[in-house]
């Protein structure tokens, strides 16, 4: 089993690597390979670092497993962001943002891991109803929601996905899960 801790500012890097990873193998036949090349696990760690979520007072948590002493998947969770807008939040419900597993780990247990985490924080922080993301082409990852407990509850929406050489973005729909703390 891995060991669950809360990320420090000198993480920034190895869940960068982590996203990106997981972007890569779990998006691939989903987003284009095109986007998936690209992605850049500098420009990720920076963009952690400039928004700040280590800090403790960020409204956001992000826990990371360890295995042997290898960041093997972090999730993050806090505050339901109404249109899925950092600014926007909605006080009475909670949201997992990202969860994310290094392919070598997928199944192992980790992810179902950090979910209790992200779940046992949120029951912490006194919601009793959850929701979260994810791309409705992403069977793996609703499959696994699913067995945990979650399930769509008909919420629908599309992310922008940019691309290159100034083309219009790609919509990719999404599915919102919602699932209860308290039961």
């Amino acid at each position: 089993m891995p060991t669950i801790r809360r990320e420090e500012p000198a993480d920034a890097e190895a869940i960068a690597q982590v996203h990106v990873r997981g972007w890569q193998a779990g998006y691939a036949g989903i987003m284009p390979d095109e986007v998936l090349d690209r992605l850049n696990p500098v420009a990720w760690a920076q963009r952690r670092r400039n928004l700040g979520t280590a800090d403790p007072d960020h409204p956001f948590t992000t826990l990371l497993a360890e295995i042997d002493g290898q960041l093997a998947g972090f999730t993050t969770f806090g505050p339901y962001r109404n249109n899925q807008d950092r600014g926007d939040l909605d006080p009475a419900y909670g949201e997992v943002l990202a969860m994310y597993v290094t392919p070598d780990h997928w199944g192992d247990g980790t992810a179902t891991a950090l979910l209790a985490a992200a779940r046992a924080g949120l029951i912490e922080r006194g919601w009793t109803e959850y929701r979260l993301w994810v791309l409705a082409d992403n069977q793996r990852a609703r499959r696994f929601y699913q067995r945990a407990g979650l399930a769509p509850d008909g919420e629908r929406s599309t992310y922008p996905l940019p691309m290159s050489g100034g083309r219009p973005p790609l919509g990719l729909v999404e599915l919102r899960y919602t699932g209860r703390l308290d039961g």
